[in-house]
């Protein structure tokens, strides 16, 4: 499918896989998209600036960057910050079209539906787009999809209205007369409500005059505060929605000089904020400020996983605007036609926004009309290249920022073993792009494709953590060798499901438990291996503070101590090469929501050749101590970790171990996997293992 996408201050059509729906979503193809003039023209001018600058203007990504370097050393960040920028971004967040597919959980969304959605990085400008239910609507019979397609900037006018509460025959200023403004005073007027419209554009004054505004200032020609004074009887105006986009102050300052006594200000597009605070507290003055389309918005409660907010407490959310915006247009009391001032094909979308930034008179509002494409296909080719035969041909399954900047980098420096032959992601755009980066044969959303392919050798599975057993079992079922990222299942039913095919097929298989394959780790085991007795280890895990709101902490991530800690559970199994005796775990008592249990306890675990290991996992600490550190007591001596950099014995002669750079084994683990599937091993860790550091994580999970 094409579609638009935006990098460095260009806007480019390319050709991407399709995406796949998922329980709560449905397929839309799109028929029009809208062009945000203000928001995205914005959004092109900050994506060309240079990357100083982006900095300067965003003090609190410095930091952000900073604390990064610190847990996870220069290179690594370095290459975060560098995968971040290098990738396209997706553009538009309004657009009409038919229903081709609806997820399980939809039952009032059919297809051949006409539909509206809404959403930046879903209701993209591209021919097809998967669209959770929250930000969907049906459009009514008579009202065409051209018109349709404007739905989120009508709901973000609507929202702005909702915020004001204009009373019936209030005076209500309207500040900027692009096309948010030129909605607004059309619905101001629907609400009986006498209206004063600013811009300084007099053809978009003009327009506004037209359809139905009471009065029209220009600050080039008028005195536009003595006006509104004049206009609204001497009082001032009872509110006054600010839809301009400026960095200036002035506006906003301004807008509180036109205002009554105990008026209201509402913010709906970008302005400067500092405030003559004399004015403001003089006229006990309300201001607000509006978030987009309305209640909904930013919640991923409700945009992605779709729970609704109940009726009567919240009339009026971001999917009920959707619709009263497509009623009030289609009955006529909105007039979107004559503000449509132009339409561009898909193909000739770069000129649009080219137009949109030259034009001196700039056009209102630009939509994009698409062909009807017989399918959606999901695979894209990339390249021709032969198919090697002498290397092992992987697939990768899930393009995040780890698989990115990790695993797909190592396995480039390993051409000896390994041949990148597709790339898979929910993101048609992330598959594609990091297919190019790294010579694959081809990208796609379906996974299916890849594990159907016979010239895939081997899967690499680093989707979101409640994929990874069930992708596992059916790569495993098509005798595909699996790598999966931990943790290898997120409860015993999806452990046992998995570990039963591995029985069957005996494909090879590996879980990312890298640690053991750090070279740190495995000088630790050859000290220990000849060791009289039992060990005392104690790990300390300084995990670091992330949000509960964060999808580690969800369904979809199963917490922190399944999906990290697993980790060290697999480390201890490796260390006694023993069986579990006993566990206990105890946790915090939050006082507050903001600590967790599952990632702030103790677990002690006690291996039947006597040997206790303790791991302290926590997100209180400090981000600028090290994030890792144990200390493993054995036959006299003292073996002391830190952060997979240095590595100090005591009792002994030997000097341990110390590098510039933090080595983990993620490096050391693929090309271990790689040897043992061209020798015919397959496992690199035992099974019995993998199912055991699983299995300590739930009863782990369970006791706190």
């Amino acid at each position: 499918m094409k579609q638009l996408f935006l990098k460095k201050g260009v806007v480019t059509v390319d050709k991407i896989p399709a995406p796949i729906i998922n329980e709560n979503e449905i397929l839309v193809q799109v028929s029009y998209s809208c062009i945000s003039a203000g928001t995205e023209i914005a959004g092109i001018r900050e994506s060309g600036m240079p990357i100083y600058r982006k900095a300067l203007k965003q003090r609190q990504n410095i930091n952000k960057v900073l604390e990064l370097i610190r847990s996870e050393g220069i290179a690594k960040s370095v290459a975060m910050v560098r995968d971040k920028i290098n990738m396209i971004q997706p553009i538009g967040y309004s657009a009409s079209g038919l229903v081709l597919e609806t997820g399980g959980e939809i039952d009032d969304i059919y297809p051949m539906d006409r539909v509206a959605c809404a959403g930046a990085g879903i209701a993209n400008h591209a021919g097809f787009i998967a669209v959770p239910r929250n930000l969907l609507v049906k459009v009514p019979d008579s009202l065409s999809l051209e018109q349709a397609s404007t739905v989120t900037i009508g709901s973000i006018a609507l929202q702005g209205i909702r915020r004001a509460d204009p009373k019936l025959g209030e005076y209500v200023v309207v500040t900027g007369l692009g096309i948010l403004g030129q909605l607004s005073v059309q619905m101001l007027k629907a609400n009986g409500n006498k209206v004063i419209g600013i811009d300084v554009d007099q053809r978009r004054v003009d327009m506004a005059l037209s359809l139905g505004l009471d009065k029209g200032l220009n600050p080039a020609k008028d005195d536009v505060i003595s006006e509104v004074i004049k206009f609204s009887d001497g009082y001032g105006a009872d509110s006054v929605i600010i839809t301009a986009s400026t960095k200036s102050d002035d506006i906003i300052n301004q807008a509180m000089e036109m205002c009554r006594k105990k008026g209201k200000v509402v913010i709906v597009g970008a302005v400067g904020l500092k405030l003559q605070r004399e004015e403001f507290y003089k006229k006990e003055l309300d201001l607000l400020i509006s978030t987009s389309y309305g209640p909904g918005r930013y919640d991923k409660s409700y945009e992605i996983d779709g729970q609704d907010y109940p009726y009567a407490y919240v009339r009026w959310t971001e999917e009920r605007n959707m619709e009263e915006y497509l009623r009030l247009v289609d009955s006529g009391k909105i007039n979107i036609q004559p503000l449509i001032e132009q339409i561009y094909h898909i193909e000739m979308a770069p000129k649009a926004y080219t137009d949109s930034q030259n034009s001196d008179q700039k056009p209102l509002l630009v939509l994009l009309e698409y062909n009807k494409e017989p399918s959606p296909a999901r695979k894209v080719i990339i390249s021709r290249k032969k198919i090697s035969r002498d290397k092992i041909n992987v697939a990768l399954i899930g393009a995040g920022g780890f698989a990115r900047v990790m695993h797909l980098p190592n396995m480039s420096k390993m051409q000896e073993h390994y041949n990148i032959h597709a790339i898979v992601d929910i993101s048609g755009s992330s598959a594609k792009v990091t297919a190019e980066k790294y010579g694959a044969r081809y990208a796609t959303t379906d996974y299916r494709e890849v594990i159907q392919d016979k010239d895939v050798d081997m899967v690499i599975i680093a989707t979101p953590h409640n994929l990874h057993s069930s992708i596992a079992v059916e790569a495993a079922k098509m005798g595909k060798p699996v790598f999966v990222e931990k943790p290898m299942a997120l409860n015993k039913e999806e452990l046992q499901g998995l570990v039963t095919t591995l029985e069957k097929t005996k494909v090879p298989f590996l879980v990312g438990f890298n640690r053991r394959f750090s070279p740190y780790s495995k000088k630790i085991k050859e000290i220990i291996d000849n060791r009289s007795g039992p060990m005392i280890i104690n790990y300390r895990m300084n995990a670091g503070f992330i949000p509960k709101e964060n999808w580690v902490h969800s369904k979809v991530g199963g917490g922190r101590n399944i999906g990290e800690a697993c980790h060290i559970y697999d480390l201890f199994t490796f260390f006694t090469g023993a069986e579990v005796e006993a566990i206990k775990a105890f946790s915090i008592d939050p006082k507050t929501n903001r600590n967790l249990k599952n990632d702030n306890f103790v677990a002690v675990i006690k291996f039947n050749d006597g040997s206790v290991c303790n791991l302290i996992y926590t997100a209180l600490g400090s981000p600028e101590y090290p994030k890792e550190e144990m200390d493993l007591y054995v036959d006299g001596m003292i073996i002391r970790l830190s952060d997979y950099k240095e590595l100090s014995i005591f009792g002994t002669r030997d000097n341990g171990l110390k590098t510039r750079k933090q080595n983990k084994g993620h490096m050391e683990e693929l090309r271990d996997f790689a040897m043992s599937i061209n020798e015919g091993n397959g496992y690199p860790i035992p099974l019995w293992q993998l199912i055991q550091a699983t299995e300590i994580s739930f009863e782990v999970e369970r006791l706190i």
